[in-house]
C-alpha cells in the first residue's frame, strides 16, 4: 500500500472514532500539511464517504450520517471486541431473529483479520466455556425491537400484536418506557393504555409493532429493570409462598434475587440497617415447590414457613432424607 493511500485510510479511521477533528490535529497525526489533509478529505468524498466540514474556532472535519455504511476501520482490539460480542450474544440469546446476520458479520470480520490475531482469537474461543446452554432462546424480530425502541425513546404509544404463553393472541396499545435484557431474553415494560396496568411483554412474542400518534409521560419511581424483576416476583403461579427468614437482605438476595422473590421487613423500622440480621418476610410464587427445600437448606438461616402447608411437608421430608444419608457409613 502506498503511503498516500495508507494515510487516507488512517484519516478515515481517525474520523470514525467520533467527534470533530481539527485540521491541525489531523495534519499532526498524519504527518502532512493542511492542504494535503484537504486533498485526502476530497479523496474520501470521491469514494462516497460522507465527510463534512465544520466551520468556526473549533471546526475541522467529521463524518456525517451517510446513505450507506462507509468502509469500517477497526483496530485489533476493536475487532476482537466485536467478534466476542457476536459470540456472547448468540450464546445468551440476545440477538435478533436474523441469526444469519450475526454469522455473516462475524465471517466478514474474520476474513480480513491479520493471521496473528485470527490465531489468538481461535485460541481464546477454544479455551472459552459458557455456563449457560447455547441455543434454546426464542429471539425477537429486529424490526419489532427497533420499532419498540424508537417508541420508548420518543415516548410514543405503540400498537403490538401479542401471543401469551397460553397461545392467546391480542392487540394492545402500550406506553412503553423501557426495554430490558434478562436471562437471555428481551422484555418491554410499560403501561397498557386500555387497562392502565403496568405490564411486561416478551419481545419475541410480539408479531408486529407500529408507533402511533401522540405522546405520554414516563412514570416516576422504579426504573424499567426493577419493574421487570418485580413483575416476575409477583406473577401469578400455582403456589403462593410466604416465609420469614432471619438474616440480612444481602444473605436472602444471594439465593432469592429480585426476579424470584420480594423481601420486606417483618418488623419494620426507620433506623434499620440492611446489613443487620433480623426477621424478613419473603414472598414468592412458583409452579412447583420441590426446588425450595434444598434452596432453603443452602441459605442456612433460621426460617419459618407461613404458607403453604405443602411446603412444610416437603421440607420435613427433605430433612429426613438428609439425616438418613448422613447416618450411612
Amino acid at each position: 500500500m502506498s503511503r498516500p493511500t495508507g494515510r487516507v485510510l488512517t484519516l478515515l479511521e481517525l474520523l470514525q472514532s467520533g467527534g470533530t477533528r481539527t485540521m491541525a490535529e489531523l495534519a499532526d497525526r498524519l504527518g502532512v500539511e493542511g492542504r494535503t489533509v484537504r486533498r485526502y478529505v476530497d479523496q474520501l468524498i470521491d469514494l462516497d464517504v460522507p465527510v463534512e466540514s465544520v466551520r468556526g474556532r473549533y471546526g475541522g472535519y467529521r463524518l456525517a450520517p451517510g446513505y450507506r455504511l462507509p468502509p469500517l476501520m477497526l483496530s485489533d482490539d476493536e475487532a476482537l471486541a466485536v467478534l466476542l460480542g457476536l459470540v456472547a450474544g448468540r450464546r445468551t440469546g440476545l440477538t435478533t431473529t436474523e441469526h444469519t446476520a450475526g454469522e455473516t458479520a462475524s465471517a466478514k470480520i474474520r476474513r480480513v483479520l491479520p493471521k496473528h490475531l485470527a490465531r489468538r482469537l481461535d485460541t481464546l474461543l477454544e479455551a472459552l466455556a459458557f455456563t449457560d446452554r447455547p441455543g434454546g432462546f426464542d429471539t425477537p424480530d429486529a424490526g419489532v425491537l427497533l420499532t419498540v425502541a424508537d417508541a420508548v425513546r420518543h415516548r410514543r404509544p405503540v400498537s403490538i400484536r401479542y401471543t401469551d404463553r397460553d397461545g392467546r393472541r391480542s392487540e394492545r396499545t402500550l406506553h412503553a418506557y423501557g426495554i430490558v435484557a434478562h436471562s437471555g431474553r428481551w422484555y418491554v415494560t410499560g403501561t397498557d393504555a386500555r387497562t392502565g396496568e403496568d405490564r411486561t411483554f416478551r419481545l419475541d412474542r410480539i408479531a408486529d409493532a407500529r408507533t402511533l400518534p401522540g405522546s405520554f409521560e414516563a412514570p416516576v419511581g422504579p426504573g424499567p429493570a426493577e419493574r421487570v424483576l418485580s413483575g416476575f416476583a409477583t406473577a401469578e403461579y400455582r403456589h403462593e409462598v410466604t416465609l420469614r427468614i432471619h438474616g440480612t437482605v444481602e444473605q436472602v438476595r444471594a439465593r432469592l434475587p429480585a426476579g424470584v422473590a420480594t423481601v420486606e421487613e417483618h418488623e419494620p423500622g426507620a433506623d434499620r440497617d440492611r446489613a443487620a440480621e433480623r426477621w424478613l418476610r419473603v414472598g414468592l410464587r412458583a409452579e412447583r415447590l420441590d426446588w425450595l427445600p434444598p434452596l432453603l437448606a443452602a441459605l442456612d438461616r433460621p426460617f419459618v414457613i407461613e404458607r403453604p402447608a405443602e411446603l412444610r411437608a416437603l421440607v420435613a421430608a427433605f430433612a429426613d432424607r438428609l439425616a438418613s444419608r448422613a447416618r450411612q457409613v
